[in-house]
C-alpha cells in the first residue's frame, strides 16, 4: 500500500471507533507479536523518548504513529514500570495539537525539576510549501499523571549556520545549570551537535556547537545523548550518511558513541577516541539513556530502522523497543548488559554440558520461541562453532564464532520472511578470547545477543514460522566444549 501525505498526517482522533477496532484485530492476529518487549498496540513505534525515573516509577515514551506501519503524524506514547520488566501502557502522552507541533511531536527527553517531570521535545511543523520549521517545546508531567504543554516553545529558532534538520533535545543538569544537546545539520550538509544552557528549563541560551574530531561524519546527527560514566565523557548519537567500511556501518543508518574526557562545557570541547557502533546487529537505532535511583546508567533503543519495510507491516504495526541495558566502561568500550531485573522473566531452567566434534546436535528441552539462553564455549580448535536457533526444516538464525577471523557472525539469510536484504544478511565483528559467551534473549520476532558479558551486542528482528523452534549446537572442522543454560520466558 502506498500511503498519501493526507493518510500519513491523519490524527487518531479522526479515525472512527470501528476503524481502530479493526486495526487492533488485524494487529492481534499477527504471528510475530512479541511476548516480553515493548511494542505498539497498533501502527508504528520508533525512537524511545523521555526515559526517566519519576514519582517511584520508570517512565518511557516512544514515537508513535497509530494508524499504520508508516512514519506519519507522530505522538508520544507513554508506558511506565516499577521494575523495568513489566510495563503498563498509560496512553498518549503528548499529542501534536498546536501550531508548534502541528506535524508531529518529535523526539526528546525528560528531567525532574521541582517535583514535576519536564519533557523537552521537538515540535515539527510544515508550511503550505511543505517547508519544515522545528521548535523545541516543553510539556510537564504532574505526579497526578496529567501532562500539560507549555504555551510557547522554549527554543523558537534554528541558529544561523544550520538547516531545519534540528531536533531531539537531550537534557541534563550540572552545577545548578540545565544543559541540552540537540542533533543538527550544518548548512554544508554535515552532521553535528549543538549545546544550550538554561537556569529554569524555560529560557535557553545557545552556547554553540560541540567541538569534536569528526568535522565531516555523515549528513545528520540524530538523537544525541551526553553523559558521564566512570569519570569519562560519553556522547551517543545516530549519524546518517556513513559509508560502509569493512564490517562497520552496514545498516542504512548507524548508532554509536565517542568516549573520552568529560565535556568541557565552557569551550564545548570533547576530547575523544574513535566512533564505535553500539550494536552490531541489523535493527538498532536512536538509543536513549537515563540514570536510575541506584546510579545505574540504563539504555533503551529502537529495535528497527527508518526506511526499511518489515514483514509485520501487512498486519498494521511495526517495531518494538530493546530490553533495558546497564552501561559500564571496560577497556575503552561501552559495555552493555541486560539489567538484572530481567531475571524475573525466567521460568523453567534447563542445563546441558557437552563436547561437540565436527557435528550438529540438539538436546531435549532446548527449543522454543521465547526464552533466555547463555552458552559458553571453550577448549575449542574448531574452525567455527555456534548455535542455530528458531530453526526448522528450511529456517534457521545462526550465531557463530569464526576462529580463523576471530569474529562473531550473525547470519539471518534463512531466518524466515526477509527484511532489509538490500543491506546484506550477515553482520560480524572482531572478538578475541579463549572463551566465547553468547547470551541470547529470543522473542517471537527478535533476538538480542550479548557477547562476552556485553563486550558486543547484536540486536535483530527475525520473522520465522511459528513451528521453527529448534536449537542446534554445532562445531565445524574440530571440537568445542560448551555448556548452556536455558530459561523459558
Amino acid at each position: 500500500m502506498v500511503w498519501t501525505k493526507e493518510q500519513r498526517y491523519r490524527r487518531i482522533e479522526e479515525a472512527s471507533r470501528e476503524e481502530l477496532s479493526k486495526l487492533r484485530l488485524e494487529v492481534r492476529s499477527c504471528e510475530w507479536r512479541q511476548t516480553f518487549h515493548i511494542q505498539p498496540e497498533t501502527g508504528l513505534l520508533n525512537d524511545p523518548n523521555g526515559f526517566s525515573y519519576f514519582n517511584g516509577e520508570y517512565h518511557l515514551f516512544y514515537q508513535w504513529f497509530p494508524l499504520g506501519p508508516v512514519h506519519g503524524l507522530k505522538y508520544w506514547y507513554h508506558t511506565k514500570s516499577k521494575d523495568l520488566v513489566h510495563w503498563e501502557n498509560v496512553g498518549i502522552g503528548i499529542k501534536p495539537s498546536n501550531q508548534y507541533d502541528s506535524h508531529g511531536a518529535y523526539s526528546g527527553s525528560a528531567i525532574e525539576h521541582k517535583g514535576k517531570l519536564h519533557l523537552l521535545y521537538t515540535g515539527n511543523t510544515r508550511d503550505e510549501n511543505w517547508i519544515r520549521h522545528p521548535y523545541q517545546c516543553l510539556a510537564i508531567l504532574e505526579k497526578t499523571g496529567v501532562i500539560e504543554k507549555w504555551g510557547q516553545p522554549v527554543i523558537h529558532d534554528v541558529p544561523k549556520g544550520y538547516t531545519d534538520h534540528f531536533r531531539d533535545p537531550k537534557v541534563w543538569k550540572k552545577d545548578n545549570h540545565f544543559y541540552a544537546v540537540i542533533g543538527a545539520q550544518r548548512e554544508n550538509n554535515t552532521g553535528c551537535i549543538v549545546l544550550y544552557r538554561s537556569e529554569d528549563l524555560l529560557s535557553w541560551n545557545f552556547e554553540g556547537e560541540l567541538q569534536t574530531s569528526l568535522p565531516s561524519f555523515g549528513y545528520m546527527w540524530e538523537c544525541p545523548d551526553y553523559f558521564e560514566l566512570q569519570e569519562q565523557g560519553v556522547l551517543v548519537f545516530s549519524p546518517q550518511g556513513l559509508t560502509p567500511n569493512g564490517d562497520e556501518f552496514q545498516n542504512i543508518y548507524q548508532s554509536g558513541y565517542i568516549l573520552g574526557e568529560p565535556l568541557d562545557l565552557k569551550s564545548r570541547t570533547l576530547t575523544h577516541g574513535s566512533f564505535q557502533e553500539l550494536d552490531r546487529g541489523f535493527d538498532f537505532y536512536a538509543p536513549q539513556t537515563m540514570t536510575d535511583p541506584d546510579g545505574r546508567r540504563i539504555l533503551v533503543g529502537w529495535m528497527g530502522l527508518p526506511e526499511i519495510d518489515y514483514p509485520s507491516d501487512k498486519n498494521g504495526w511495526a517495531h518494538c523497543l530493546t530490553l533495558p541495558r546497564e552501561l559500564s566502561i571496560r577497556g575503552g568500550k561501552l559495555i552493555q548488559q541486560p539489567v538484572k531485573e530481567l531475571k524475573e522473566l525466567r521460568k523453567q531452567l534447563y542445563v546441558i554440558r557437552d563436547v561437540i566434534f565436527d557435528e550438529k546436535k540438539s538436546y531435549e528441552h532446548f527449543n522454543g520461541t521465547s526464552y533466555e539462553m547463555v552458552c559458553e564455549f571453550e577448549n575449542f580448535d574448531a574452525d567455527a562453532f555456534g548455535v542455530e536457533f528458531r530453526a526448522g526444516e528450511q529456517e534457521k538464525t545462526v550465531v557463530k564464532y569464526d576462529t580463523a577471523q576471530n569474529k562473531v557472525v550473525l547470519d539471518r539469510t534463512n531466518s524466515g520472511e526477509a527484511v532489509g536484504e538490500a543491506y546484506g544478511t550477515e553482520r560480524k565483528c572482531l572478538v578475541e578470547g579463549s572463551k566465547i559467551k553468547f547470551h541470547l534473549f529470543v522473542d517471537i520476532s527478535s533476538v538480542e545477543i550479548f557477547i562476552n558479558d556485553g563486550e558486543e551486542v547484536f540486536t535483530s528482528r527475525i520473522f520465522p514460522d511459528a513451528e521453527s523452534k529448534e536449537i542446534r549446537f554445532f562445531a565445524e572442522g574440530g571440537r568445542a566444549v560448551f555448556q548452556a543454560s536455558k530459561w523459558d520466558i
